[in-house]
């Protein structure tokens, strides 16, 4: 039986961080990461090994929750000067938007394996797929990642030289 506070000591920094890439806000973040927790501690599931891939699914279940009722409730989108943002934001703005356009298994087996750095046979268990069918997917997803972010990644670079003074890598 997995103890809640090993569980916690152990991985709840990488809890945290998953959901925070996940939703993108850390306030939602940390109630998803308390909410997994106070479930670890309600339960008395008997786990294999050391409970990540356990606690993960707990995880990846509260967020597919929390999407669905997002979906249910949208929320009207904020207003964003979008010329007073610096390249970084946009940059990070086009990260969150890259991965939510990546299928919902795709991106939790990425974020787990990328943010959360777990194996892929805990991502397996976790998200009850094979070890194969998680390396495919996250191959999936490091190449779709890729495309999208080509062009916003360029651009900062391009804004990042510009400020500098120094040419840009194509302009040379």
């Amino acid at each position: 039986m997995a103890d809640p506070g090993g569980l916690f000591a152990a991985y709840h920094g990488r809890v945290f961080k998953y959901f925070c890439r996940a939703v993108g806000r850390d306030d939602v973040a940390r109630d998803l990461t308390q909410e997994v927790f106070l479930r670890a501690s309600r339960s008395a599931v008997a786990t294999n090994g050391d409970g990540s891939a356990w606690l993960f699914r707990v995880a990846r279940n509260l967020l597919l929750d929390h999407h669905r009722d997002q979906a249910r409730r949208p929320q009207p989108s904020a207003l964003i000067n979008e010329t007073a943002r610096p390249a970084s934001q946009d940059v990070s703005a086009a990260v969150n938007a890259a991965l939510a356009a990546l299928p919902v298994l795709d991106r939790d087996v990425f974020l787990m394996r990328e943010v959360a750095g777990l194996g892929y046979d805990e991502i397996a268990a976790a998200c009850e797929l094979t070890a194969d069918a998680v390396r495919s997917r996250i191959h999936r997803a490091r190449l779709q990642l890729r495309d999208r972010l080509a062009a916003p990644i360029s651009t900062s670079r391009t804004m990042a030289a510009t400020r500098s003074g120094r040419p840009h890598e194509d302009e040379s």
